[in-house]
């Protein structure tokens, strides 16, 4: 038996709550980990709150992120006593994910935990600066540069914007930080940020174009954000949008793209293959500082991760949340 956060439906609705589930109903995998700690990511909020219908299959273990030690495998790669890592793959929407003590995945989802960190800070990082190392890689390849002028990343206060400004100031770029919480200015720039700027200056209908300030944009906000974004990009810039917490939508025009040659770069990290994880993993190892981790991080036990995951959703947790599957 091990302990597990399990969600449920049945006509009333979704159900959710902390239970102790038997290792034979463990999904198909060949291989078998005890898991250390997952993490709450955005995705996970929307999971276990049931605010979007992120879950298609139920009963459903949540959980993107784990890391841990494979204690049996058949899969070539991978031997009982590795440290291994897995990032989306559709764990915690339709196979069993991370929130457990105990996991059965596929082997050819899990990535090595790089030596640089430790497994905790391995889930400070967890999907979220996975997918910001993805969106600086996207723009480093588009060809941004930090002589070319400022980079935004917007929704900073959060796992993957708060990964991004440091990885970003990192290489050398002049960070803009933009955030709701006037209070978090002090946090932003302890990551790197150089200033920080209102979400409300971007998160209302704007323009088809703006004056051109940005040479590259990290979005995880969508709607409004993302288009007001682009249209501020500089001639020639890129903009790598990974998120939607403000919305799906993208009410915006081609302006941006046909008369300033902007480029919108979408990322994916959750079927993204394995050479590119890899890399991202690499970035992070090497350009991020892994005292920022004691920053961006907090650490709960999986008894509190249900209400933990209705205040990420609410807009009252920032940064990163470990959970310690284990206590």
């Amino acid at each position: 038996m091990f302990s597990a956060i399990q969600i449920d439906k049945n006509d009333s609705g979704q159900t959710v709550g902390l239970t102790q589930l038997d290792e034979s109903a463990l999904p198909e995998g060949d291989v078998l980990i005890d898991v250390a700690y997952s993490t709450l990511n955005y995705k996970d909020g929307l999971a276990i709150t049931g605010k979007s219908p992120v879950v298609r299959k139920f009963p459903m273990v949540p959980g993107i992120d784990l890391v841990g030690t494979v204690r049996a495998s058949d899969h070539a790669d991978w031997k009982a006593g590795d440290s291994v890592i897995l990032n989306g793959w559709g764990v915690g929407e339709v196979h069993w994910g991370g929130l457990a003590q105990v996991a059965k995945l596929k082997g050819d989802w899990l990535v090595p935990l790089p030596a640089a960190f430790t497994p905790q800070q391995a889930m400070a990082i967890g999907t979220a600066g996975y997918t910001a190392a993805l969106c600086v890689d996207a723009l480093v390849s588009a060809g941004v540069s930090p002589e070319q002028g400022e980079v935004l990343v917007t929704g900073a206060t959060g796992g993957v914007g708060s990964v991004a400004v440091a990885l970003l100031k990192a290489l050398g770029f002049t960070v803009a930080g933009s955030t709701g919480k006037a209070s978090e200015g002090e946090y932003l720039k302890q990551l790197g940020a150089d200033s920080v700027i209102d979400r409300a200056d971007l998160s209302e209908p704007g323009r088809p174009l703006a004056k051109e300030r940005w040479a590259g944009v990290v979005d995880s906000v969508g709607s409004h954000t993302l288009a007001n974004a682009c249209a501020a990009t500089r001639y020639g810039g890129a903009v790598a949008a990974c998120g939607l917490a403000q919305g799906a939508d993208f009410p915006a025009t081609v302006m941006p793209f046909i008369l300033r040659g902007v480029r919108l770069l979408g990322v994916d990290s959750v079927m993204a293959p394995k050479p590119v994880r890899l890399k991202a993993w690499d970035r992070v190892a090497r350009d991020l500082d892994p005292a920022k981790l004691g920053v961006i991080a907090q650490e709960i036990p999986l008894s509190e991760a249900i209400g933990a995951a209705a205040e990420l959703i609410n807009g009252k947790i920032r940064g990163r949340v470990i959970v310690d599957v284990n206590r």
